[in-house]
């Protein structure tokens, strides 16, 4: 079963045969997660980088923001017990897509706040593909962990 992560969304899951998938990652960040002894992914895909920007947005949808999504996406896999420790991690997107001219920088700011926040709590990534103009689909099966990776006008890549 397929279980779509919108854009401003978070999916996690134990449920063996399901996909977690997101669409059109442009200047916003897909992180996926995924436990391989606890057999739990996640997914997230968030929009902008700091939820102080509207607080009241925020608190109706934290997974819009990178500061208040990243958390909520561990906290959830942890409740499905989900060890940082053994945690796989991926991180696609952070395009510069409609701001061709950088006056924003919406994708790099999204990409530098996850970097900063993963070097604090002393988290590692195992696979980036971030940056550039395109756009991105990412998947992740939630039992194996088994990632793929469609980067706009290319094939699709296992991760």
């Amino acid at each position: 079963m397929n279980l779509i992560v919108g854009v401003g969304d978070m999916k996690v899951s134990n449920e063996a045969g399901s996909l977690l998938v997101t669409y059109s990652l442009g200047s916003c960040i897909g992180l996926a997660i995924h436990d391989p002894v606890a057999k739990v992914a996640g997914l997230l895909h968030y929009m902008l980088p700091d939820s102080s920007i509207d607080k009241e947005k925020a608190q109706r949808n934290p997974y819009m923001f990178g500061d208040t999504g990243i958390p909520s996406l561990f906290k959830a896999a942890y409740q499905y017990g989900a060890k940082k420790n053994r945690m796989r991690i991926i991180v696609v997107g952070g395009s510069q897509i409609l701001d061709q001219a950088g006056v924003f920088n919406i994708g790099k700011r999204n990409h530098a706040l996850l970097r900063k926040m993963f070097w604090k709590n002393n988290v590692m990534t195992h696979f980036e593909d971030v940056g550039g103009s395109v756009n991105r689909t990412l998947k992740l099966e939630v039992e194996t962990g088994q990632a793929w990776l469609k980067v706009s006008g290319s094939e699709v890549i296992k991760i």
